[in-house]
């Protein structure tokens, strides 16, 4: 079976969404967090980021 992209709640800042990420990608968390703050600067990261924290299961 496939992957699941899950949040993790172990070393998480806000919602566990960018450690859910990087796991999934095998990409360290660091990386997926500065990605996550240059999005979040054009506005559609901050709902992307919001809409993953409310429909991703946590692990």
């Amino acid at each position: 079976m496939g992957k699941t992209l899950y949040k993790i709640r172990e070393g998480r800042i806000i919602a566990g969404v960018c450690n859910g990420i990087g796991e999934y990608f095998g990409v360290d968390v660091n990386v997926i967090r500065i990605a996550a703050v240059l999005l979040g600067c054009t506005g559609t990261g901050i709902i992307a980021y919001i809409v993953a924290a409310v429909i991703l299961p946590e692990k």
